[in-house]
């Protein structure tokens, strides 16, 4: 694939698109882990988000969708691909029309447009200025919108499936849909758009009123919770693995011996063991043997193969 080409179309076809090339993903990622992308697009509008998706389709050419990089393991190779980012270059939110079905709420409900870049600590800060309650579970999640409508993100007994009633994305052939929630199919850190390779453009929440001093208290309470017990001091992308039916993740690595377990510079939490974390310049090879290691020994002692949560970029073409 000629990159430079391609990078040259884009220029010519979509003016003032900000186009960057051989971009550390180590810079793009909260883990602080990965090797160059060949290209990096920052889209400012729906427009450019759409015309983008149709020139890599129309192309051949893969693209990823990257927010705050907060859930990803680059390659230390890197990635032969476009990367689509959405995070600060796109994160607009709009108070809007309640939907026809939840009208005869208008005196207790907001309804919210969000766009894909926002984080979910911009958007929990928004709503509560606005006095609408429903979003403070996501004020610590270190991600965006988008990303919290992929994967149905959740916390402290809140999930993003609770307060969403519509999402905007663009669907598999380029075209421009919207996703209701009946159909969205959220579960458990999953969404039809993953699975069918949307790419999430915005969502629509719904809010109830409150008051804003309430709202601040009970978001205090959860970061004060999360500083207790996550090691947000260090590089990481949040929790390692998916929560196996019927137990935790973080109990049974304790459980295993891991807490601490090290391999090169990638290490189990001290902290939070269902965390690994960067602890001293770790490769994107030392995080993944660190996890294969965790898998084998919480199976050997508990019989349960942990499924990971993070999202591995560039191993299946690099590595």
């Amino acid at each position: 694939m000629n990159y430079d080409a391609f990078a040259d179309m884009l220029a010519r076809s979509i003016l003032g698109l900000s186009i960057k090339r051989q971009v550390p993903l180590a810079e793009l990622t909260t883990f602080q882990i990965g090797g160059p992308a060949e290209i990096v697009v920052e889209p400012k509008t729906q427009a450019e988000i759409v015309s983008t998706v149709k020139a890599c389709l129309q192309e051949n050419v893969c693209y990823r969708i990257i927010g705050l990089g907060s859930d990803i393991l680059a390659s230390d190779a890197g990635v032969d691909e476009v990367v689509i980012r959405l995070a600060e270059n796109y994160a607009h939110i709009n108070k809007t029309d309640l939907p026809t079905p939840l009208r005869s709420l208008k005196d207790t409900h907001q309804a919210v447009y969000v766009e894909a870049g926002a984080s979910n600590e911009l958007v929990a800060d928004t709503l509560c200025g606005w006095g609408l309650a429903g979003y403070e579970f996501a004020c610590g999640i270190p991600g965006t919108i988008g990303g919290a409508a992929i994967m149905n993100a959740g916390a402290y007994d809140g999930e993003f499936s609770n307060v969403a009633y519509k999402v905007r994305c663009i669907d598999a052939n380029g075209h421009v849909v919207e996703v209701d929630r009946e159909h969205a199919d959220w579960s458990y850190r999953h969404s039809m758009m993953d699975e069918a390779g949307f790419v999430v453009l915005g969502a629509y929440l719904v809010l109830a009123t409150d008051e804003q001093a309430a709202i601040t208290a009970r978001m205090q309470d959860l970061q004060r919770k999360r500083a207790e017990k996550q090691p947000l001091e260090m590089p990481s992308a949040g929790s390692t693995f998916k929560r196996p039916k019927g137990y935790f993740a973080g109990k049974l690595i304790q459980d295993a011996g891991l807490r601490g377990f090290q391999v090169g510079g990638a290490q189990v939490s001290q902290k939070h063991t269902g965390f690994v974390v960067n602890a001293q310049g770790a490769t994107a090879k030392d995080v993944c043997d660190l996890i294969e290691q965790v898998q084998i020994r919480v199976y050997e002692s508990a019989g349960v193969w942990l499924e990971p949560e993070v999202r591995m970029w560039g191993f299946e073409e690099k590595e």
